[in-house]
């Protein structure tokens, strides 16, 4: 068991570690983010929100230009340059005194992290083979739900003095942390930029059917941009935990509120010990198209579960409901990731994955954006019938991900096959 845990030694020990590193620096940010700016910084709590979407809205649209930067001039240093920007900005922190202050930092820190966290994925795609691409992707995201525990830890430490001093201790630790992990991705092999893209030969037009064949930007790829669409749609499951779930289980159920820290707990030791096993299983499109719809069929049945748990009266069942409903999401989670990564490495052109991993990557940014409100206005205030539409979501997404997977394997193919020039005296040639 331990030795799976652990990546193969080379590039993949580094990206899992730099990640391990940068996410517990994270993980204690989070936790102690809100108390800090509210109680220490002083800003109102509607300032921190106000500052926070800003923030994070300017990092989903900055995202795709710093991912086409991580492929035009090298994903290494791109990670490395936005990594220690990330680091700085979280230093600033300990400075803040005023909202403008605020912002500016939370800005910096935003794109960065986000852009950062793009150029790192098109590292690992130009040092992994294709068919480990998903393994190491695996455990890259081991190391995140690690980082993420232990800094939480952390983070409950600072919490418990409830101290200035303690608070800035975690804001040093996150930016360390950043600069540490800069350090790591430094040491790895670099990737050679993708060339600026030479004229072509006039060629057979595409297939309309097939998409756009050739497309420069991500933007004009629009079986990608579908695929990642419902992507986004599957991801809802991220703040159900933290956003929907706490609600739920205070307003519509009898269990305990404490309840929700088992709950997490468990979601994210399964990640950590099963995640890579899980992910042997993806092999190609076919079967990352079949392991994203299995997923999404666990995410619905764990959506049935947890409606059925505002009806009993009894504690005991309740939260053995809760239990069953979060373990069987947390498989169907592991499923549905890792056929997602696989189909959004799969689906990308050779020396656009910077460009196109930081479009795919915004379905994160986006899902805990609208999160908040959708989930909460389906299943809070909708109650059951809400937990079975957002089941229904999520299959209907998965079933209707399958074409576009196969749409997309199209266009690739089309790409990657000997264009076809029609020479002045009529004849085809290669």
């Amino acid at each position: 068991m331990i030795k799976t845990l652990i990546p193969p030694p080379g590039p993949p020990r580094r990206l899992a570690l730099a990640q391990l590193v940068c996410r517990t620096g994270d993980g204690a940010y989070y936790i102690c983010a809100a108390l800090f700016f509210t109680r220490i910084a002083g800003l109102s709590p509607v300032q921190m929100g106000l500052g926070l979407t800003v923030a994070w809205s300017l990092a989903l649209v900055a995202s795709v230009p710093l991912g086409h930067v991580a492929d035009r001039k090298g994903p290494r240093g791109t990670a490395v340059v936005l990594f220690v920007g990330a680091g700085l900005a979280v230093s600033s922190y300990l400075f803040v005194s005023s909202f403008t202050a605020f912002l500016v930092s939370a800005c910096v820190y935003a794109v960065c992290q986000r852009g950062g966290s793009a150029a790192q994925q098109a590292l690992l795609a130009g040092l992994t083979p294709k068919d480990q691409v998903t393994r190491v992707r695996a455990h890259v995201q081991a190391g995140y739900n690690a980082g993420l525990a232990v800094g939480a830890g952390l983070g409950g430490i600072a919490l418990l003095f409830d101290r200035r001093e303690a608070y800035y201790a975690v804001f040093v630790v996150n930016a360390l942390a950043f600069l540490v992990a800069a350090l790591v991705l430094g040491r790895l092999p670099a990737v050679a930029p993708q060339a600026a893209q030479a004229p072509q030969a006039p060629q057979a037009a595409p297939d309309a059917a097939s998409g756009s064949a050739g497309a420069s930007s991500v933007f004009k790829d629009r079986p990608y941009i579908v695929l990642s669409v419902l992507n986004t749609m599957l991801l809802l499951h991220i703040p159900l935990v933290d956003i929907a779930l706490p609600l739920w289980i205070s307003k519509h159920t009898v269990a305990p509120t404490w309840l929700l820290s088992l709950m997490f707990m468990l979601n994210t030791v399964a990640v950590v010990l099963f995640q890579v096993r899980i992910s042997k299983g993806v092999t190609g499109l076919e079967s990352a198209s079949r392991y994203v719809f299995l997923g999404s069929v666990l995410l619905a049945v764990g959506c049935v579960v947890f409606a059925f748990t505002g009806s009993s009266e009894s504690v005991w069942v309740a939260g053995g409901l809760l239990l069953i409903a979060v373990a069987v999401q947390a498989v169907g989670e592991m499923m549905q990731a890792a056929g997602s990564w696989e189909l959004s490495f799969g689906l990308a052109p050779e020396g656009k994955h910077g460009q196109y991993q930081a479009f795919f990557g915004n379905g994160t940014t986006v899902a805990e954006m609208i999160g908040p409100l959708a989930l909460t206005g389906l299943i809070v205030y909708w109650g059951a019938p809400g937990w079975i539409l957002l089941g229904g979501l999520f299959v209907a997404a998965a079933a209707a991900l399958r074409p576009v997977v196969r749409w997309g394997a199209r266009l690739r193919a089309a790409e990657s096959a000997p264009a076809r020039v029609t020479t002045p005296g009529g004849s085809a040639t290669t």
